[in-house]
């Protein structure tokens, strides 16, 4: 109740917009656009542009006026190259370039993106407003030397993190995520006979990887295919010279029970050190600031007291 009496202390203003009041209902193959948000690293409290880094650029643009970018206080939501259709799995593509024609980093790009890996830089996307989330799977009780059909049966914490890191360092080597697998998560909703489903995302997961692009098959088609191995060549960013790139990505589609109304249960649950602050904007001049699990309390009333349980 006390969420419910701070939104009824404010003054009244304009409406605002919270994320996930109108849920945006697709039907099978239709675009899902994934949307980057920023760069934000814990160790500087700096955060990024998308494109600040060299990421595979779109020839046009295009910074999104989303209502959820003006309630996070220093996002500019942009478009992606990224190509999503609702329930539609994608295997392998390569995000923009070809095997024979890599992207050409050059020394000062090279050392911007080792500089962000150093710095622990997590990157945020979105899908349908939802903030893509990196899954982690913990076995706190593991012992050294157990075998893969034991740790099955071996008791395993589900964690998430905001975002994917961008990359990671090993023996002072800097190594570069350029491989994302998209898992997606829908709900469909019952209709009537004849009637297309409606589809509903209530969920965004990302399992980033880092390979080497020498490594990387790919068509005409830029259908690409991945080594089979379990821990293929990192892909490394040499800080002192050239380096050349591929980005690629995959799409997995899974149903879901959860209903839209609780999609941001998922978030809810992380822990304090990963808690995200939001600004929600209640009008032009007054910006209220709150952190992650305040707002997603007060979005979930507000949510079930104005739509329908679907």
């Amino acid at each position: 109740m006390w969420a419910l009496i701070l939104v009824s202390t404010l003054p009244l203003v304009t409406p605002f917009y919270v994320p996930g009041v109108a849920p945006m209902n697709f039907h099978q193959n239709s675009p899902v656009e994934i949307k980057a948000v920023k760069l934000t690293s814990s160790r500087t409290q700096l955060p990024y542009e998308y494109y600040s880094l060299p990421f595979c650029k779109p020839d046009n643009i295009i910074y999104k006026a989303e209502n959820l970018g003006e309630v996070l206080r220093g996002d500019r939501i942009v478009n992606t190259l990224y190509t999503v259709l609702m329930n539609l799995d994608k295997k392998c593509e390569v995000l923009c370039k070809k095997p024979d024609d890599p992207i050409k980093l050059s020394v000062e790009e090279s050392k911007l993106l080792a500089e962000r890996i150093q710095e622990e830089y997590y990157v945020h996307l979105i899908a349908d407003n939802l903030p893509v989330a990196t899954r982690l799977e913990l076995y706190p009780n593991k012992e050294e030397g157990v075998e893969e059909e034991q740790r099955k049966d071996t008791q395993k914490d589900i964690q998430f993190e905001h975002g994917y890191r961008l990359g990671f360092t090993e023996n002072n080597k800097f190594y570069l995520h350029n491989h994302l697998a998209f898992i997606l998560y829908y709900h469909k909703e019952k209709l009537e006979e004849d009637v297309e489903h409606n589809y509903r995302v209530v969920r965004f997961e990302v399992m980033p990887k880092s390979v080497k692009y020498e490594d990387i098959k790919a068509d005409e088609r830029n259908t690409c295919t991945l080594p089979e191995t379990v821990a293929p060549i990192p892909q490394e960013i040499d800080p002192t010279k050239e380096n050349r790139i591929l980005f690629t990505y995959s799409v997995h589609w899974e149903e879901s029970e959860v209903k839209w109304a609780s999609r941001w249960d998922t978030y809810l649950t992380m822990s304090d050190v990963q808690i995200h602050w939001f600004s929600i904007s209640w009008s032009s001049d007054d910006n209220i600031l709150l952190p992650l699990h305040v707002y997603g309390f007060v979005w979930r009333i507000l949510c079930r007291k104005t739509l329908p349980h679907s």
